[in-house]
């Protein structure tokens, strides 16, 4: 049998964290690693515990949820964990920072059981979740911030098919709907994500979307 996905749950408000334990613990494939309320004891536990995943709520004492994830997963760390947040601010600013800090998800608390479990699944198996809709406002608004000046995308180490990916990729396009605007089939898609992410060394989509944006890909 596959050793279940271990969860470290964070979140300062005990009925919402007991809630979001219970749900998690009820799953077969999932456990509960451990439980904290406040962000810089969320990355004292997840050093400690190693979990797969590490559930983090934005407003929490001692250390926010984004400061907590960039310590946990940002740039230069060198085991970085893999970070869903979950939070009750549905604002761009707080989606923008938290992703920037390195996380691979973005969730809001009043989403169905069944959308944190998918959202613990699906960032555990380095993909990104973020809604198509959402990346595309969310990254188009702060694309002034993350893309430097001048074009140095003709330097990528990548195929001129592997860059029609990546553009797609920015644009939000899921793997179903790349392979429809392309004409192939979803495992090829697959593949060719892959292969971008290995080229560019990027953890997963979101890193990938900031990269095209920084490189000047899409607009």
């Amino acid at each position: 049998m596959t050793a279940p996905v271990r969860v470290l749950v964070c979140d300062d408000q005990v009925l919402v964290r007991t809630g979001l334990a219970t749900i998690i613990d009820a799953q077969a494939d999932l456990e509960v690693a451990g439980e904290c309320g406040d962000g810089r004891t969320a990355v004292e536990m997840a050093g400690r515990l190693h979990p797969d995943v590490v559930v983090m709520d934005i407003r929490m004492p001692e250390l926010d949820g984004i400061e907590a994830t960039r310590l946990l997963a940002g740039a230069g760390v060198e085991r970085p964990a893999k970070v869903l947040v979950v939070t009750t601010f549905n604002l761009d600013e707080y989606v923008y920072e938290a992703l920037r800090a390195g996380a691979s998800g973005f969730l809001l608390k009043d989403a169905p059981p069944a959308q944190l479990l998918h959202g613990i699944r699906t960032v555990h198996a380095g993909q990104a979740l973020i809604d198509p809709e959402v990346t595309r406002r969310l990254v188009g608004r702060y694309a002034a911030r993350i893309r430097p000046s001048g074009d140095t995308s003709s330097d990528l180490p990548l195929t001129p098919r592997e860059l029609e990916v990546l553009r797609l990729i920015a644009d939000g396009f899921s793997n179903s709907e790349i392979a429809a605007a392309l004409l192939i089939s979803q495992e090829t898609v697959k593949t060719f994500v892959s292969r971008i992410l290995a080229k560019l060394g990027l953890r997963d989509r979101v890193q990938a979307v900031v990269y095209a944006y920084r490189q000047g890909l899409v607009t």
